[in-house]
Formats: structure tokens, C-alpha cells, sequence
């Protein structure tokens, strides 16, 4: 099932004004902001739930307006998302991936004189910021504060802005601790977030997704008694039990895959 996280536009969300049409008034890029790609193989174990566009704003940079509009992709963890449906009452999966591509027009290297270069890029990461807090939050995961800032290089060679994310994310499930004797337990996991921004020369590009940093069955665990199997015995799900690590490792190999 599709959850909140994935029916949302990255940035579109954070003060859209619609779609215009600015074919050829500006300079650059005519028409409709093409996809980005995300290069990595991993993306096969991805699917891909969301696809939308829209125009994130509109300001008076210095003597132009610049526009930025949006092109974006969002997927979810195959794997997680069908243990979380089966074993959870959750709507949707924590373990996401979106990439988007950001057209301005006219582009950064287009400005007259460079003039608001930095304002434009600033502009664009609180976007991201703003956008990627209430993409946790529509997702149910809670407790969200941004936890670092740095830098990370692309595959493609380009050094990205990144921030950092914390939160947690609760569940409620139904276990058979016995034979013919089920229990309700809720619990939690902290979930990280990463968000990378950069200028590839042409478009601004963002990458960001989430992982678990602790095993998924966490939540199980936290809510079954003391001195009885654990949910690994009672969980026969390889996406709840993996490693938190891999899920971490994918998600950066994808975002520095994006172009």
C-alpha cells in the first residue's frame, strides 16, 4: 500500500504556485523538467510508487525573476514495504528514496554577474529541508530534528551539501507468543534520513531517503514479555531482521548515483 510519504511531491509542497509555462522566456531549458536518474543497480529492489512536477518558487534574484521547477521521483524498499504491510499496522514503508531534479530559469550559470547565486542555492536547501521534515512527519515517523550537516561527494564528481536526520518510527502489531495465543505489542524504531543538494552545471539536483538504524523487529521486542521468544522466533521476515547497515548502504550508494 502506498503510504502519505509517497502520494507528496518533495518540494512541490513547500509553497508551489502551479506549473507555468516558460518555454523560452527565460533562457536554458525549454519545456518540461526531465526526470532525474538514479544510476545504481540497487534501485531494482526499489519501486517506483510516485512521479510528479510542479514549480517550487518564484523570486526576484536582482534584476530577473528565477524560477524553480521541479521533477521528481519517489520509491519505497520492495522488501520492507511488503514485511511492514504483512507484519505491522502501518500505511506505507520508513524505508524510501526520492531523487529530484530542480530546473531554474534562468539557470545559476545565466545569472547576470553571478548576482545571487548563493541566495538561489540557499533557497533551494531550506526548500529541501522543510519538504523532507514534512515527508517524515506525513510518513508517521516522529520526534524529527536534524542532527548534522556535511558534505558527500557524487559519483559524478560533483561535492553535495547533506543533511543529516533523526526520528523514530512506531508500530503496533499483532504476535503469537503461544499456540492459539496472540498478543498486541507496539513499539519503536530511530529511523536516520539523509538529504543531498548540489549543482551538476546545469540543474540543481537533491537525493534523500531513509533507513532503520536498528533492526526493524526492534518495535516487536520492545512490547513482547520478558522471558518468552523474541520476534526473530516469532518474525520469519529477512526485511525486519537484515542488518540496519545495508539499508543505510543502499541509500547512500543511491543518492550519490543521482544525475
Amino acid at each position: 500500500m502506498m503510504s502519505e510519504l509517497t502520494r507528496r511531491k518533495l518540494l512541490a509542497s513547500t509553497g508551489a504556485i502551479g506549473t507555468v509555462g516558460l518555454a523560452g522566456c527565460l533562457g536554458g531549458r525549454d519545456g518540461e523538467v526531465p526526470p532525474p536518474e538514479v544510476t545504481d543497480d540497487r534501485i531494482e529492489e526499489w519501486e517506483l510508487v510516485d512521479e510528479s512536477s510542479g514549480t517550487i518558487f518564484e523570486r526576484e534574484v536582482g534584476p530577473v525573476t528565477v524560477t524553480a521547477l521541479e521533477h521528481t521521483l519517489a520509491y519505497e524498499h520492495r522488501g520492507v514495504a511488503a514485511a511492514v504491510a504483512e507484519t505491522f499496522d502501518s500505511d506505507g514503508s520508513p524505508v524510501v528514496l526520492f531523487a529530484t531534479r530542480v530546473d531554474l530559469r534562468p539557470g545559476l550559470d545565466r545569472l547576470p554577474f553571478g548576482i545571487g547565486r548563493d541566495r538561489v542555492m540557499s533557497q533551494v536547501e531550506t526548500a529541501a529541508d522543510k519538504a523532507f521534515r514534512r515527508q517524515l512527519a506525513s510518513a508517521g515517523l516522529e520526534d524529527i530534528r536534524r542532527t548534522n550537516e556535511g558534505t558527500l561527494e557524487i559519483d559524478t564528481g560533483h561535492e553535495a551539501t547533506v543533511y543529516t536526520y533523526r526520528a523514530s518510527f512506531s508500530t503496533a502489531s499483532t504476535v503469537e507468543i503461544a499456540p492459539g495465543v496472540t498478543e498486541e505489542v507496539t513499539g519503536t524504531v530511530e529511523m536516520e534520513g539523509r538529504v543531498a543538494v548540489w549543482h551538476d552545471g546545469r540543474d540543481v539536483l537533491l537525493a534523500g531517503g531513509t533507513y532503520p538504524i536498528e533492526r526493524l523487529t526492534t518495535a516487536i521486542d520492545e512490547g513482547l514479555p520478558e522471558g518468552g521468544p523474541d520476534a526473530e522466533e516469532l518474525v520469519d521476515s529477512e526485511a525486519l531482521s537484515a542488518d540496519p547497515t545495508t539499508y543505510e548502504e543502499d541509500v547512500e550508494a543511491l543518492i550519490v548515483s543521482v544525475e
